[in-house]
């Protein structure tokens, strides 16, 4: 059985709480959140413990961070030289040389990091990647993303999340780069305020589309936007030289009603919580397999680098109106 202490008792932390309470090989020992630590903690009948404390305690097999972005980075390196393997939710940090210089103490240190992009797990979207490896459609030629949220989160959200680059479309530099399995040559980013006129004040963009070049000479697009009134948009198509793989939304329900109008059907899922239960419950299963010996991270440290340095470079692009080489 492996003790996780969990960094963050706020909403994603709750989410994981759940897999690791859950899971037979897991076991949440202890819960580390200056504000909703006790709640959290006599839910699961786990202690409270401070980040020292949980660092410095021997029954701690691995550290789970879920806190504050601005808090991510240290705890990795405070875990790493604790000598505790991690699991960090996205992203290291927003600053490229201090994910760069968190990721060299992790590497001295030698401890797994995994870092949480989640759609990675989904079963649809992971059979894509597969389907794509087993050359069932040929060569890629191009993917299309598209993920809509389904309302604009709060300005005061925006204001430390780093933007529409990194806080949002990072999920979909990651997943373009895990579906094609390259790293894009090029990049160039359009986008406009068009949701929520605060979010433009905030010097942000709602509404962009990104395009990359890869070195095969496939190309991937990104459709995003902060406001979707029909739920959460979260599709992908991939073009091959033989054939074309589609994964479409999880709707509310599978029952469809027709009739002479025509057909009546249910919404995509709320919002990511509901669309990718499966992955977070995927992921937790990888990591405690890291944990036990089974497997090494598949998605590190490294990927959490680079999904940040495209977002960094979509954001160079939307500025200069032209295309970054990368």
């Amino acid at each position: 059985m492996f003790n996780i202490a969990l960094f963050g008792a706020g909403r994603i932390g709750q989410v994981h709480a759940v897999h690791v309470a859950e899971h037979e090989e897991s076991c949440l020992y202890s819960v580390i959140d200056p504000q909703g630590a006790d709640a959290l903690a006599t839910r699961y009948g786990a202690k409270v413990q401070s980040a020292e404390e949980a660092m410095a305690d021997p029954q701690v097999n691995g550290v789970l961070i879920a806190s504050s972005t601005d808090t991510h980075a240290d705890l990795i390196e405070l875990a790493a030289r604790a000598g505790k393997p991690i699991f960090c939710e996205k992203p290291v940090h927003l600053d490229l040389a201090r994910v760069r210089d968190c990721l060299a103490t992790v590497a001295r240190c030698k401890v797994p990091l995994f870092i949480g992009f989640n759609r990675r797990y989904d079963p649809q979207f992971r059979r894509v990647r597969d389907q794509l490896t087993a050359g069932v459609i040929g060569k890629a030629e191009s993917l299309v993303i598209t993920s809509r949220d389904p309302a604009p989160p709060p300005v005061t959200y925006l204001q430390v999340s780093g933007g529409m680059f990194r806080d949002m479309t990072i999920h979909d530099f990651d997943m373009a780069r895990f579906i094609l399995g390259e790293e894009p040559v090029s990049l160039y980013a359009q986008g406009s305020n068009l949701v929520d006129p605060a979010i433009g004040q905030a010097g942000d963009i709602d509404t962009a589309f990104v395009v990359m070049k890869f070195p095969s000479g496939a190309m991937a697009t990104i459709s995003n936007s902060r406001r979707s009134g029909y739920g959460y948009d979260q599709r992908m198509e991939l073009h091959g030289a033989r054939g074309l793989l589609i994964a479409k939304n999880l709707h509310e329900s599978g029952v469809e009603w027709w009739g002479e109008q025509g057909c009546v059907a249910a919404k995509p899922e709320h919002f990511f919580l509901q669309r990718y239960a499966q992955a977070y419950r995927a992921e937790w299963q990888h990591f405690v397999d890291v944990l036990a010996g089974r497997a090494a991270p598949e998605c590190s440290g490294h990927d959490g680098m680079q999904a940040l340095y495209l977002a960094d470079k979509a954001i160079e692009s939307l500025h200069s109106g032209r295309e970054v080489t990368l």
